[in-house]
């Protein structure tokens, strides 16, 4: 066995299910992750984990690693690690952290009665909880730069909340600050300044946005969530940032005891059985 083959099996056993927002009921031969699980959670094929841990795959991309460190919860040095063992080189300081550290993991496992997202600095979904995939549907399926926030709302159009026409103006602002703060602050970031400049090639609005060079910082803003299963739902969005690591936290609620409370509860009910690292 390999020794990148002995790390994971190593750390699929240490992760337990419930960890993970799993079921841990039902016989097994170990307290960790089943092979189906890790692959669920990482977004692979059973094939591809069975052939990593027996060392029949060689040469893992930087992002299938990435998505291994989240769904088996690895700090940052044990990310690392996983990098170089597998021939790849770690992530540097210059490039955007795209790494779910365990103990910010463990916080967000925590707000699961609300919707939660977590967010690099470039605004890409990393995770999001089962609450959120009941509201806006799983982005599991989506390419890399359609689980962008901004080329969704720029370019895609994809609207499933509603602003007032303050808030919208001011959100599309404060997106485009935060990609210009990002892209001053990991210039070696490949993946975000392609990412920019198809923005500003591909929507007039961000590109008249990028060029009056707007500095914000994310507020609590008021939404309304469109087209639920159990209707139009009002919630109060707060953005939640994660310092070292550069994440955004994104938690949305209800005022207790309103009606748009009532419905959330009522679809965490039926809400799917996973998270989606990605």
């Amino acid at each position: 066995m390999t020794e990148l083959a002995a790390l994971l099996r190593s750390w699929r056993d240490r992760v337990r299910p419930e960890e993970a927002g799993l079921p841990s009921g039902g016989a097994r031969r170990t307290p960790g992750l089943r092979r189906e699980e890790l692959a669920m959670l990482a977004g692979i094929s059973v094939d591809y984990v069975v052939r990593l841990e027996q060392g029949r795959a060689e040469h893992p991309s930087p992002q299938m690693l990435a998505a291994l460190a989240r769904a088996l919860r690895l700090s940052d040095d044990e990310r690392d690690h996983l990098y170089r063992v597998a021939g790849a080189v770690p992530p540097s300081s210059d490039e955007v952290p795209r790494h779910i550290a365990p103990g910010v993991q463990r916080l967000v496992d925590r707000l699961g009665h609300s919707p939660v997202s977590v967010h690099s600095a470039a605004w890409d979904i990393l995770y999001v909880n089962p609450l959120w995939i009941t509201l806006f549907g799983d982005p599991a399926g989506r390419s890399a730069l359609e689980r962008n926030i901004p080329w969704q709302q720029f370019v895609l159009g994809i609207h499933q909340v509603e602003f007032d026409d303050r808030h919208a103006s001011e959100f599309d602002a404060d997106l485009a600050a935060d990609l210009r703060t990002a892209l001053r602050r990991y210039p070696a970031d490949r993946s975000l300044a392609t990412l920019v400049a198809r923005l500003r090639a591909e929507s007039p609005r961000f590109e008249a946005l990028w060029a009056s060079a707007h500095i914000a910082q994310h507020r609590s803003t008021r939404k309304r969530i469109l087209g639920t299963a159990a209707g139009d739902i009002d919630v109060d969005c707060d953005v939640l940032t994660v310092p070292g690591h550069d994440l955004r936290i994104v938690v949305y609620s209800a005022v207790p005891g309103s009606e748009d409370e009532s419905k959330l509860d009522l679809l965490r009910v039926a809400r799917p059985v996973r998270a989606a690292a990605r």
